[in-house]
């Protein structure tokens, strides 16, 4: 059985893609079944380059299944069960996440910057029993085996899987040997590899859960997004449609694949084509430039941020980047001169889309073929977007500015556990189930749609998403803070960069660098204030509420004028 969803209107959109259809039939398998298939299809040709490293298809599948037996038969996970994975981008990231989703169980990527204490957080809400590390994470990950929230963790050396002779100028991480593994229910992930366990019949669907990110928000405390390969899978469907992407095409896997954007463009889109994936463990914009040349890489999803590194690298160095033929990405809007270089020396436009943790990513895009720069996109195949009200949810007139609402696909089945953000996020229109973004935006004449504010206090740095409830949250732990609001200010090169305006408790003593020391033990180093501001009090409502608008306009002023 397929799943349709219309689009009403699609073929009144002047620029609408040609020959992009305007329904979305949902793939009715689930994600590691793409990569079973290609196993079979194509078995020799490369999946995954690392490092000088090449893994076919064969292989990777051969691997994905030998982890998967060792997580049924050794460490009973069982059909549903959580199992968390920290890692940078590499071969073990991808083999961990297909071979939990062909062991029946649910990924819960974590970032690489989270820490012990935001990970015990993860570990609790999610209720993982397991977990998937890389050995120099594994500092987050032992004081949860140590209090017995987590029960077995399975740790991995990156340069296991390198060849004799790696790639020169690797970070140090990657080339690491493997360390001896700490006392207690402590795996080798090579030796799960090793034991080649074969895993049991598969025994989920499309419609079962395959995905938990988390995602923060004004609560301060992370949600996590109930994904299903469905779910995870439209996104994908649609986009390979959209942008004309196919087996033959070598794409770049840089953006971090514990997040959405990396997740999606860098690990599962090539697998769900077929296609190559040359992955890198950590960004280095000379280093990136070498590679689309040595590689002839044709395919890059990335923030604005890297992209600059990227072509300015390329620039100096005199390297041919000339192979890539689809640039694009999100999370933040390209600068108009940028965008003008691009396609003035390199012929290149980059394909802007929108999407959230909520939604798999891909939601909103471009026409590959008529982009608008620092747009969001049109609704892709199956998508229902209207603007409206955000204080009476009644759907606004074209031009005008008000919440983005969303319906798709794609869209999540509701927050893990969390009754009440989901009464806050979902509601309904024209019987439909609508998503709200939190966004402020327009749509144009043309179904274009155009960003303008946020509703929610979201910071955007680096294409890194901050929830200032969260970090005030963290930073009223300090024993020496009586208050505390967090802030965007703009940042040329970063989009917005951390502000904490901070009230001090009587007689303490603390400082802008001891406070951003702390901050950087208990956070995630995207989450950690880069500015500090000691002040005596903050503006408050007539109700006691802290007046962070206040704040942040003075802010921006004053960025304005310096």
């Amino acid at each position: 059985m397929n799943t349709t969803t219309d689009t009403p209107a699609i073929t009144a959109l002047p620029h609408w893609p040609k020959g992009v259809p305007q329904h979305l039939r949902v793939p009715r398998v689930t994600l590691d079944d793409y990569l079973e298939v290609n196993a079979r299809r194509t078995p020799d040709k490369p999946a995954i380059l690392f490092g000088g490293a090449s893994i076919c298809y064969a292989q990777l599948w051969a691997q994905v299944q030998a982890l998967a037996g060792y997580l049924q038969q050794r460490l009973g996970v069982r059909v549903g069960d959580r199992v968390l994975l920290q890692s940078q981008n590499s071969p073990q990231f991808t083999i961990a996440s297909y071979a939990i989703f062909r062991a029946g169980a649910v990924l819960v990527p974590v970032s690489a910057m989270t820490t012990a204490q935001e990970l015990r957080y993860y570990a609790a809400d999610s209720g993982a029993r397991v977990a998937v590390v890389a050995q120099e994470l594994l500092a987050s990950v032992t004081p949860c085996m140590d209090e017995g929230l987590l029960d077995a963790a399975i740790v991995h050396a990156y340069s296991d899987l390198l060849p004799a002779e790696p790639d020169a100028g690797l970070p140090a991480v990657v080339t690491a040997p493997r360390a001896p593994l700490p006392a207690g229910n402590y795996h080798g992930f090579q030796d799960a590899l090793n034991a080649a366990l074969a895993p049991g019949p598969r025994m989920v669907g499309p419609d079962d859960l395959a995905l938990l990110p988390y995602t923060s928000g004004t609560t301060g405390h992370p949600k996590g997004c109930m994904h299903t390969h469905a779910t995870v899978l439209a996104p994908l469907a649609a986009g390979q449609i959209w942008r004309g992407t196919h087996a033959e095409l070598v794409s770049l896997a840089v953006a971090p694949m514990f997040h959405m954007l990396g997740m999606q463009a860098g690990m599962n889109a090539p697998m769900f084509t077929g296609a190559t994936v040359v992955i890198m463990a950590r960004w280095d914009a000379l280093q990136a430039a070498r590679l689309i040349e040595r590689h002839r890489v044709s395919v890059w999803s990335a923030p604005p941020s890297m992209v600059m590194d990227l072509f300015a690298q390329a620039d100096t160095h005199q390297v041919d980047v000339s192979s890539l033929l689809l640039l694009g990405g999100g999370g933040a809007a390209m600068p108009e001169a940028v965008a003008a270089m691009l396609a003035e020396r390199f012929g290149l436009a980059y394909n802007e889309a929108y999407g959230l943790t909520e939604t798999a990513a891909f939601l909103l895009a471009n026409p590959v073929h008529h982009g608008k720069r620092q747009c969001l996109g049109m609704a892709t195949q199956g998508v229902h977007a209207m603007v409206v009200d955000p204080a009476t949810l009644q759907e606004l007139p074209q031009g005008e500015v008000g919440e983005l609402l969303v319906s798709g696909p794609q869209v999540m089945r509701g927050y893990w556990h969390n009754d009440e953000a989901n009464r806050a996020a979902f509601v309904e229109r024209h019987g439909r189930r609508y998503l709200r973004t939190g966004d402020l935006a327009c749509v144009d004449a043309e179904g274009y749609y155009f960003m303008r504010d946020r509703l929610k206090r979201m910071i955007n740095s680096n294409g890194y998403k901050v929830w200032p409830a969260e970090v005030e949250n963290m930073l009223y732990a300090h024993p020496a803070i009586a208050e505390a609001c967090v802030i965007g200010v703009a940042d040329a090169r970063r989009g917005e960069t951390v502000l904490a305006v901070v009230v001090r408790r009587p007689g303490a003593a603390l400082s802008e660098d001891a406070l951003i020391d702390w901050c950087r033990t208990q956070m995630a180093a995207y989450k950690v204030p880069r500015l500090v501001r000691f002040v005596d009090q903050l503006p408050k409502s007539a109700t006691g509420k802290i007046q962070w608008r206040q704040l942040q306009e003075a802010a921006q002023k004053e960025t304005i004028h310096a």
